[in-house]
């Protein structure tokens, strides 16, 4: 059995707000696995929005305005305290985020099989109540509703916990929970198959590329849309075409580039003003799906395009039983690929999160734990 210390590393947020909310500590007592559960080392652990929309309490009704470098750093003006988390309630503090992690089993608690330990797992990052997995309102988010992988040990329940055999690092294996889980859950809830065309605002970062490599697999065909100093690194992954952040005719920016009138799919994670172009380039009968609004959240719509052209919209958020067990799958045969933008040690998180909301990486940022 590996020798498990009594304290451990990890950041603490101390509240709703600004960078200063994190707060570093090396004295944090190591949580015990109870009945059902294990006690895994992280050894990397990857970051998302989720991240910053928790701290700055940006689920909240009240925040109206995008995640922005300023409003992620500093948080938002009338942010509500108990509006914090996936769900809209409110969370205990200090709380241990993190939800994208890479680690070994170190310790089983009561009835967790022993074949488990010393296994490489990734953790399925939405707790659902098993007794009754289809009630959404009773799922929690790994790293908001219970605390999760900025730390040297995190406890999962075992039904959450999937072993691999991949040989990718764990830097690497720490890209893929949330961004991957969520693009794949925006695919699945829109039924993406081969012939689709997909619109992928935000292309460049976590979800989006993630969106273009799961889009592929299943034979479906993407559009990307990025920032103009990233187009070369989202064309690498093969879109159609990569289009402006925000051209001022999407449809005939699709056209020019593609030859095409329409699209069948948009997975979008920005929102925004563009929101209604986006509509309005969807074919009759196409499906929208959304897992974000990192432009923002508050749109204008016009209710006539969406009856009109017999569209479909899905929000995407708790995933379907079984889909991490068919991403797992992906990553050991070999079907994506991790994109690691720059990696940081577990105490400079604030520096992660900071270097996150400039915007100027393409993939995912992850914590090292194994750097000092």
């Amino acid at each position: 059995m590996t020798d498990i210390p009594t304290t451990m590393r990890a950041q603490w947020l101390t509240g709703h707000g600004g960078l200063d909310k994190l707060e570093y500590h090396t004295d944090v007592p190591v949580p015990k696995p109870g009945a059902g559960e294990v006690l895994i080392r992280v050894r990397a652990c990857g970051m998302n929005n989720t991240d910053i929309n928790t701290r700055t309490a940006w689920y909240s009704r009240s925040v109206t305005e995008g995640t922005t470098a300023e409003g992620g750093a500093k948080g938002f003006a009338g942010m509500e305290d108990g509006a914090g988390s996936w769900g809209r309630e409110g969370i205990g503090f200090p709380r241990i985020q993190g939800a994208d992690v890479s680690g070994e089993v170190v310790a089983l608690g009561e009835g967790a099989p022993s074949n488990l330990m010393g296994k490489r797992v990734m953790i399925e990052t939405w707790f659902r109540d098993w007794n009754d997995p289809t009630d959404l309102d009773k799922a929690k988010y790994y790293g908001s509703e219970v605390d999760g992988g900025y730390a040297d040990y995190t406890i999962a329940p075992v039904t959450n916990v999937h072993t691999h055999t991949s040989a990718m690092t764990d830097v690497e294996i720490a890209t893929f929970a949330t961004s991957y889980i969520t693009a794949e859950n925006m695919l699945a809830r829109a039924d993406v198959k081969a012939g689709d065309t997909v619109l992928i605002p935000g292309a460049s970062g976590g979800v989006g590329s993630a969106l273009i490599q799961l889009c592929h697999r299943r034979g479906a065909k993407t559009i990307a849309m990025s920032g103009a100093s990233k187009k070369d690194q989202v064309a690498a992954l093969n879109p159609l075409a990569v289009l402006d952040r925000e051209p001022a005719d999407l449809s005939a920016a699709i056209k020019d580039a593609t030859g095409l009138d329409s699209v069948s799919v948009v997975a979008d994670v920005v929102g925004g003003k563009m929101f209604g172009p986006f509509l309005d380039v969807l074919e009759r009968g196409g499906r929208y799906t959304c897992a974000g609004a990192i432009a923002g959240p508050i749109v204008e719509m016009d209710l006539r395009t969406f009856y009109l052209k017999d569209l479909t919209f899905t929000g995407a958020t708790v995933i379907q039983p079984g889909l991490f067990a068919d991403l797992v799958g992906y990553i050991e045969r070999g079907e994506i690929k991790p994109l690691i933008a720059q990696t940081f040690a577990l105490k400079d998180l604030r520096t992660a999160q900071e270097a996150f909301l400039a915007k100027n990486h393409i993939g995912n940022i992850v914590i090292d734990h194994s750097l000092d």
